[in-house]
């Protein structure tokens, strides 16, 4: 993940996306716009979700229920050895969900000048960030 800013989904953004019916859907499309327009414009950014983000989301992409998600260029982060270990040391050390260790892999593996997480729990991204610098947009 080599760009100048990731910006990285939790559970419930991407819920959102999914469900035009979901209270927040609009804000998640914004900031998705927001980051992609970005993206455009000589800014890299790469937009991603760890694997274990989307399975407690449900976002199965064979699914014809995730037509709409997608259609966006949003990368998984595998849960591979170095972000299972980093994860399950996040899950030890303050009792987060797996997918919000994960989530804190990815954070504070992030080979980028920001991360910019989009959340419905801003409380947990800080704490799975341990210190890291992270840009915290709650919807």
């Amino acid at each position: 993940m080599n760009a100048k800013r990731v910006v990285l989904l939790d559970s419930e953004a991407v819920q959102a996306l999914r469900d035009p019916a979901h209270r927040k859907h609009q804000r998640v499309l914004d900031e998705m716009d927001f980051a992609f327009k970005r993206a455009a414009r000589t800014q890299r950014i790469h937009v991603a979700v760890p694997a274990t983000v989307r399975v407690e989301a449900g976002w199965d992409r064979t699914a014809a229920a995730w037509a709409f998600a997608n259609r966006f260029p949003i990368a998984d982060i595998p849960l591979g050895p170095k972000h299972a270990d980093f994860a399950a040391g996040i899950r030890k050390r303050t009792g987060v969900s797996v997918g919000d260790a994960h989530l804190g892999s990815a954070i504070q593996n992030a080979e980028a000048e920001r991360v910019t997480v989009l959340t419905s729990d801003p409380a947990d991204v800080r704490r799975v960030a341990e210190g890291k610098r992270v840009e915290v947009v709650t919807l």
